[in-house]
C-alpha cells in the first residue's frame, strides 16, 4: 500500500558536466577528533524532507519515538534548498552551492572517509532503479549527497530494495538511508511518512547491530518556518537524556557521526558542538554483593 503513494521523478539522464561550479572548490580538510568517546557499533541514519520541527513532533509513530528515545529540539538546517543540507551533513561544507542542480565536486565526503579508514557502509536509496545519476520511481539525484563527490557513484550506494536482507546478514558500520520522494515526506503527508518509519525502523531496532551499542539519527533535511528547524531524533538503548535544547545543525550531526565512528571531522564539523548530551546512556546499575 506504501508503494503505491510513491511519485515518480521526471526521467532525466544527469551530466557529469556541472551547470555552474560550486563556489568551493578545494575538499574541507579533516580536523583531529577533539574528544574521546566509546564507539557505538553501528550508526544508522535516515534523512526526511521539508518539515518544520512544529508540524511532525506530535505526529503518530514519530511522536512515539520522542517519548522514548533522545531530541534534539533546538537543532537547525543549514541553508535552503534539499542539496547544501545533505552535503553539510556529509562533507561539512554546502559547496556555496544554493540549488538542487548537478555539482561535479572534488572527490571525498564522509563515504570516502570511512573507506579510507577501512570502515564499511552503505546508502541506500529508495526507488533507485536505473543507476545513481539517474531521476525516476521516486528516487532524486539531489537527496543522494555521495553521488556528487569526485563525479562518480561509489559502489556502497545501492536500491533500498537490498535493505531487508542485509540487515539479515552482515551490517555495515555506518548505514544511511534515503527514502522516496513520497515516504521521506517531499510528496505526501506525514501519515505516509510514519507509516514507513513503523515499518523501517523496528527492523533497524530488532537488528543485532543496534542492539549491540547503535544509534540511529532520524533528522529532516530543512525546515519551513523562518528558523528552518528541523526535528532530529537520537535513538539508543537506556538515554540518560530524552530532550536537548543545546543549540545543533548538520554540521553537529556530522560531528556526532564522524566522532562515534573514531574518525577525524570534515569542514565545520571540526567547530561543531557534537551531540554528546542525547548520546549519553544511563549508567548500568551497580552490582551487589549477595548476603
Amino acid at each position: 500500500m506504501l508503494a503505491s503513494c510513491s511519485r515518480s521523478a521526471p526521467q532525466a539522464q544527469v551530466s557529469h558536466t556541472p551547470s555552474a561550479p560550486p563556489t568551493v572548490v578545494t575538499f574541507p580538510g579533516a580536523t583531529p577528533d577533539p574528544t574521546s568517546t566509546p564507539d557505538p557499533s553501528h550508526v544508522f541514519v535516515i534523512v526526511l524532507e521539508n518539515r518544520s520541527a512544529d508540524q511532525v513532533s506530535g505526529s503518530g509513530y514519530i511522536a512515539q519515538l520522542a517519548q522514548q528515545y533522545g531530541v534534539a529540539t533546538n537543532y537547525h538546517g543549514v541553508y535552503h534548498p534539499s542539496l547544501p543540507n545533505y552535503l553539510a551533513m556529509t562533507s561539512g561544507s554546502t559547496w556555496g552551492i544554493g540549488d538542487d542542480g548537478w555539482h561535479n565536486l572534488p572527490a571525498g565526503g564522509l563515504g570516502t572517509q570511512l573507506t579510507s579508514a577501512g570502515i564499511d557502509w552503505r546508502a541506500y536509496m529508495e526507488g533507485m532503479n536505473n543507476g545513481c545519476y539517474r531521476n525516476g520511481n521516486g528516487y532524486a539525484l539531489k537527496h543522494n549527497p555521495f553521488a556528487y563527490y569526485g563525479g562518480t557513484c561509489p559502489s556502497q550506494v545501492v536500491p533500498f530494495t537490498q535493505f531487508a536482507s542485509d540487515m539479515s546478514g552482515a551490517i555495515p558500520r555506518f548505514v544511511w538511508i534515503t527514502p522516496d520522494l513520497c515516504h521521506d515526506g517531499h510528496d505526501c503527508g506525514n501519515s505516509t511518512v510514519n507509516a514507513w518509519l513503523s515499518q523501517t525502523v523496528p527492523t533497524i531496532l530488532a537488528s543485532d547491530a543496534w542492539q549491540d551499542n547503535g544509534v540511529l539519527f532520524i533528522t529532516w533535511d530543512e525546515g519551513e518556518d523562518n528558523a528552518n528547524s528541523v526535528l532530529t531524533l537520537v535513538i539508543h538503548h537506556d538515554p540518560l537524556h530524552h530532550q536537548s535544547t543545546v543549540a545543533y545543525d548538520h554540521y553537529s550531526l556530522l560531528a556526532t557521526i564522524e566522532d562515534s565512528l573514531g574518525v577525524d571531522r570534515l569542514g565545520a564539523a571540526a567547530q561543531a558542538t557534537p551531540m554528546t548530551d542525547l548520546m549519553a546512556a544511563v549508567p548500568p546499575a551497580p552490582l551487589r554483593n549477595k548476603t
